[in-house]
Protein backbone atom coordinates (compact mmCIF):
# COMPACT_ATOMS: atom_id res chain seq x y z
CA UNK A 1 0.00 0.00 0.00
CA UNK A 2 0.84 3.14 -0.73
CA UNK A 3 0.57 5.68 2.16
CA UNK A 4 -0.25 9.03 1.13
CA UNK A 5 -1.80 7.79 -2.39
CA UNK A 6 -5.11 9.01 -3.19
CA UNK A 7 -7.50 6.85 -5.31
CA UNK A 8 -10.47 7.73 -6.67
CA UNK A 9 -13.40 5.72 -7.34
CA UNK A 10 -13.89 4.65 -10.78
CA UNK A 11 -15.70 6.09 -13.69
CA UNK A 12 -17.11 3.64 -15.60
CA UNK A 13 -18.37 4.51 -19.61
CA UNK A 14 -21.21 2.87 -21.51
CA UNK A 15 -20.06 -0.24 -23.40
CA UNK A 16 -18.95 0.21 -26.51
CA UNK A 17 -20.36 -2.66 -28.71
CA UNK A 18 -18.07 -4.55 -31.66
CA UNK A 19 -19.91 -6.47 -34.13
CA UNK A 20 -17.85 -9.29 -35.54
CA UNK A 21 -19.32 -11.30 -38.50
CA UNK A 22 -18.42 -14.86 -39.79
CA UNK A 23 -19.26 -16.92 -42.14
CA UNK A 24 -19.30 -20.63 -43.13
CA UNK A 25 -20.24 -22.41 -46.18
CA UNK A 26 -21.91 -25.99 -46.25
CA UNK A 27 -22.31 -27.59 -49.81
CA UNK A 28 -25.62 -29.16 -50.43
CA UNK A 29 -25.52 -31.81 -53.01
CA UNK A 30 -28.00 -31.75 -55.31
CA UNK A 31 -28.52 -34.71 -58.03
CA UNK A 32 -30.51 -34.43 -61.38
CA UNK A 33 -30.02 -37.30 -62.60
CA UNK A 34 -30.14 -37.81 -67.23
CA UNK A 35 -29.86 -40.16 -68.93
CA UNK A 36 -29.55 -40.36 -72.51
CA UNK A 37 -30.31 -43.25 -75.06
CA UNK A 38 -28.90 -43.03 -78.93
CA UNK A 39 -30.76 -45.04 -81.74
CA UNK A 40 -28.60 -45.90 -84.60
CA UNK A 41 -31.16 -46.10 -87.41
CA UNK A 42 -29.82 -47.63 -90.88
CA UNK A 43 -31.86 -47.90 -93.95
CA UNK A 44 -30.52 -50.11 -96.38
CA UNK A 45 -31.43 -49.20 -100.09
CA UNK A 46 -32.01 -51.96 -102.48
CA UNK A 47 -31.01 -50.60 -105.78
CA UNK A 48 -32.00 -53.21 -108.61
CA UNK A 49 -30.23 -53.01 -111.60
CA UNK A 50 -30.94 -54.79 -115.39
CA UNK A 51 -27.92 -54.55 -117.66
CA UNK A 52 -29.32 -55.35 -121.04
CA UNK A 53 -26.74 -56.65 -123.94
CA UNK A 54 -28.17 -55.91 -127.51
CA UNK A 55 -26.70 -57.31 -130.72
CA UNK A 56 -27.33 -55.67 -134.48
CA UNK A 57 -27.02 -58.06 -137.77
CA UNK A 58 -26.32 -56.99 -141.43
CA UNK A 59 -27.13 -58.85 -144.60
CA UNK A 60 -26.20 -57.86 -147.98
CA UNK A 61 -27.73 -58.63 -151.11
CA UNK A 62 -26.03 -57.95 -154.22
CA UNK A 63 -27.47 -57.74 -157.92
CA UNK A 64 -25.16 -57.84 -160.68
CA UNK A 65 -27.40 -55.33 -163.78
CA UNK A 66 -25.31 -55.59 -167.10
CA UNK A 67 -26.94 -51.93 -168.47
CA UNK A 68 -23.97 -52.32 -171.39
CA UNK A 69 -26.28 -54.40 -173.96
CA UNK A 70 -29.74 -54.37 -174.07
CA UNK A 71 -29.69 -58.02 -176.03
CA UNK A 72 -28.17 -59.32 -173.08
CA UNK A 73 -29.78 -62.25 -171.05
CA UNK A 74 -31.78 -61.27 -167.70
CA UNK A 75 -30.02 -60.68 -165.06
CA UNK A 76 -27.28 -62.25 -163.10
CA UNK A 77 -28.37 -64.48 -160.53
CA UNK A 78 -28.37 -62.98 -157.47
CA UNK A 79 -25.31 -63.62 -154.76
CA UNK A 80 -26.42 -65.14 -151.27
CA UNK A 81 -26.43 -62.54 -148.11
CA UNK A 82 -23.13 -62.72 -146.49
CA UNK A 83 -23.20 -63.05 -142.62
CA UNK A 84 -21.56 -59.76 -140.69
CA UNK A 85 -20.95 -58.31 -143.60
CA UNK A 86 -20.93 -54.54 -144.25
CA UNK A 87 -24.24 -52.89 -145.83
CA UNK A 88 -23.28 -51.65 -149.53
CA UNK A 89 -19.17 -52.11 -149.30
CA UNK A 90 -17.41 -53.92 -151.83
CA UNK A 91 -15.75 -57.22 -151.39
CA UNK A 92 -12.26 -57.14 -149.99
CA UNK A 93 -12.12 -53.93 -149.25
CA UNK A 94 -11.26 -52.28 -145.42
CA UNK A 95 -14.23 -50.88 -143.85
CA UNK A 96 -14.40 -46.96 -143.49
CA UNK A 97 -12.67 -47.04 -146.91
CA UNK A 98 -14.35 -44.83 -150.34
CA UNK A 99 -16.39 -47.07 -152.36
CA UNK A 100 -19.54 -47.34 -154.00
CA UNK A 101 -22.41 -46.22 -151.36
CA UNK A 102 -26.30 -47.05 -151.79
CA UNK A 103 -26.57 -43.57 -153.69
CA UNK A 104 -29.03 -41.02 -153.15
CA UNK A 105 -33.02 -39.94 -153.12
CA UNK A 106 -33.68 -41.44 -156.65
CA UNK A 107 -31.06 -44.03 -157.33
CA UNK A 108 -34.29 -46.66 -157.69
CA UNK A 109 -34.47 -48.71 -160.75
CA UNK A 110 -36.32 -47.33 -163.43
CA UNK A 111 -38.76 -48.66 -166.22
CA UNK A 112 -36.75 -49.80 -168.69
CA UNK A 113 -34.21 -51.54 -166.12
CA UNK A 114 -33.82 -54.85 -166.37
CA UNK A 115 -34.91 -57.47 -169.03
CA UNK A 116 -37.83 -56.12 -171.32
CA UNK A 117 -41.35 -57.91 -171.89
Amino acid sequence: MFLGANVTPPVIHPTTNYVNHTFSTTVVPHIHPIHTTTINHHVYQHKHYCPQTSSCCEEVCNQQINCCNPCAPGLMPVTAPMPNALPNAMPNVMPNMPGYGAGGPGFVPGPYMGSRP
